[in-house]
């Protein structure tokens, strides 16, 4: 079976090592508001954990899940014991997803209580990522409590690196500058955010990729859509980690090999 381990790469400066790819687990929790093309039943816990055993076995060591995807931490809190030691968890602080509607705190208490929540869900005693899941408005958020609570909790061991997912070049620099991750927008339809990965690559910062193959939108006429979505994200020599939320073990070994083939060019 082909496996990404020979592709494990520091995420910047944090100290973490992570597969090329990494599991996006909202499928394990959500299925109400997303924005993918099809509509998808959860799978159930023996589905979901053949799909993590699956993932492991390729060589994938990148879990990322969020209290806004619905019921992922609490699944994978059960799912992964025992092997807590093979996986980098990345979640985030921000966001709330009740009875289908979301819902923002950035403040010091509600980012404290969120990544206790977390470490009690995931059942671990720390997190290696947390990211802040922004709403849009990149430096109101960066203006409130948030940063500045992860780095305390960084302090006290909770959390191994902190960073942050927005939808914006300045947000994303600025989260940068004071952080240790960003989490980016970057694929064949949109490019916007690449001055957050330049800067990354000159400060030995860590980035990770959501939307690598735009959700599953992307369209390609006569080209092979994920290898060239991918040819794209690797050739920014900052990138860390593109996160492919799949649970379709076929298209997970698909985008594994894929990584691979444009990998080992």
């Amino acid at each position: 079976m082909n496996s990404l381990s020979a592709f494990h790469r520091p995420l910047g400066s944090t100290g973490l090592q992570v597969s090329p790819l990494g599991l996006g687990t909202v499928k394990l929790g959500r299925n109400q508001g997303v924005k993918y093309p099809n509509g998808f039943e959860l799978p159930d816990d023996r589905q979901a954990s053949a799909l993590l055993d699956l993932a492991r076995d390729l060589g994938i060591n990148l879990l990322d899940t969020a209290p806004a995807y619905g019921i992922s931490e609490q699944r994978l809190g059960p799912l992964l014991r025992g092997q807590r030691q093979h996986w980098v968890i990345c979640t985030k602080v921000g966001e709330e997803f009740e009875n289908g509607h979301s819902a923002f705190d950035f403040s010091a208490r509600h980012t404290r209580f969120s990544v206790e929540r977390s470490l009690q869900r995931l059942e671990t005693d720390y997190l290696d990522l947390v990211l802040v899941h922004s709403n849009g408005d990149d430096q109101t958020v960066l203006d409130d409590q948030v940063y500045p609570t992860l780095a305390q909790l960084k302090r006290e061991g909770l959390i191994r690196a902190y960073g942050f997912s927005g939808k914006t070049v300045e947000g994303g620099i600025r989260a940068l500058e004071q952080g240790d991750c960003a989490m980016v927008t970057y694929n064949l339809n949109e490019q916007a955010e690449r001055p957050v990965l330049d800067f990354a690559l000159s400060h030995n910062k860590g980035i990770l990729i959501k939307k690598a193959l735009a959700s599953g939108h992307l369209c390609l006429h006569g080209e092979d859509p994920v290898a060239k979505g991918l040819e794209l994200v690797f050739a920014h020599p900052a990138v860390g980690s593109a996160i492919i939320g799949t649970i379709n073990p076929h298209h997970l070994e698909q985008n594994v090999a894929t990584a691979i083939e444009v990998l080992g060019r």
